[in-house]
């Protein structure tokens, strides 16, 4: 039985595989399952799957599938996963060798739902370190959560506990995925150190602009709804109106103005400054935009309707 399985989505990343399979199956921890999921790719990929399948028989697992995109290759991958412990790697991305031992390690040792790590930004150029303070408590979570996938080590058992999946057919899946998960997580651990290589490519997803940025919107509505639903809105109320003007005035905003079609680019800054007064009016009420006092909190307390156009147009020249 795999201590960890780690879930590859793999769709056209020949340039990329072979450093990140290599990262896999020279693991410290000898107990481990990597399950490759090849989602319909059209290049090299699967000839490259293959030959390290080949190699490595007793650690990796391949699995093939129609091109459904990221979400829906994590959720079949899930499905397969036999380990006691699941993890998410993209495939274009590489970790350091003693990654999962140590995540693993600290799961076991403090009976964790999930133990999250650091990572590294890496540039063509250069390289810097992501690292967080240990979160205090899950509205602490909401409000400074990296809600990335794949620097946290999960119970395989909360998955089937909770049938949490990822949705499918939206960008910011892991928004969506993380801010659902909150509530269920009984005890989370995180290890600060930098464990994973996090590439930054010009044509990746993240990385292009478009008309599918708006699916932030959805994305935030899906998880206010969830919280509604669950009955647990108002204890997380003042925690998800800080999260959702963060969202929408800082990673989001940068990422729309530079969206190249104007009209695109307009229609979807003024959705987002009209959403934010729409759901939250009096969100400057909020004590969290006050404390602690940040850059980040200072800027979003200049926003308003005027000044949100004058950066827009500040920014998107």
């Amino acid at each position: 039985m795999p201590k960890v399985s780690v879930i590859v989505p793999v769709y056209n990343v020949e340039k990329y595989l072979p450093t990140c399979l290599d990262s896999l199956v020279q693991q410290t921890l000898k107990e481990i399952e990597i399950i490759v999921v090849n989602d319909g790719s059209t290049d090299n990929s699967l000839s490259i799957m293959q030959q390290y399948a080949k190699k490595y028989p007793d650690k990796i697992k391949i699995y093939s599938k129609e091109n459904g995109g990221l979400s829906d290759a994590r959720n079949y991958g899930i499905d397969y996963a036999t380990g006691d412990y699941i993890a998410f790697l993209d495939s274009d991305d590489y970790v350091d060798r003693s990654m999962y031992e140590t995540l693993y390690q600290k799961a076991v040792q403090t009976k964790a739902d999930m133990v999250e790590c650091d990572f590294y930004w890496v540039y063509p150029q250069e390289k810097r370190v992501d690292s967080r303070k240990k979160y205090r408590n899950e509205k602490d979570m909401i409000m400074r959560a990296r809600v990335v996938a794949w620097n946290k080590l999960y119970n395989r058992h909360f998955f089937n506990h909770t049938n949490l999946r990822f949705t499918k057919g939206v960008r910011y899946e892991d928004v969506d995925f993380f801010y659902r998960m909150i509530p269920y997580l009984q005890k989370v651990e995180y290890v600060k150190q930098p464990f994973i290589f996090y590439i930054q490519r010009d044509n990746s997803i993240s990385n292009q602009q478009s008309e599918k940025n708006a699916d932030i919107f959805k994305v935030l509505e899906n998880i206010l709804q969830d919280y509604r639903q669950r009955g647990i809105y108002e204890t997380y109320h003042l925690e998800l109106e800080y999260m959702y003007v963060r969202f929408l005035l800082c990673s989001s905003f940068l990422r729309m103005v530079k969206i190249k079609d104007k009209t695109i680019r307009e229609k979807l800054l003024q959705q987002t400054i009209d959403l934010i007064y729409e759901k939250f009016p009096n969100w400057k009420k909020n004590a969290h935009f006050y404390w602690p006092i940040s850059a980040k909190n200072l800027y979003m307390l200049t926003v308003n309707r005027t000044t949100f156009t004058w950066y827009s147009k500040l920014l998107g020249r």
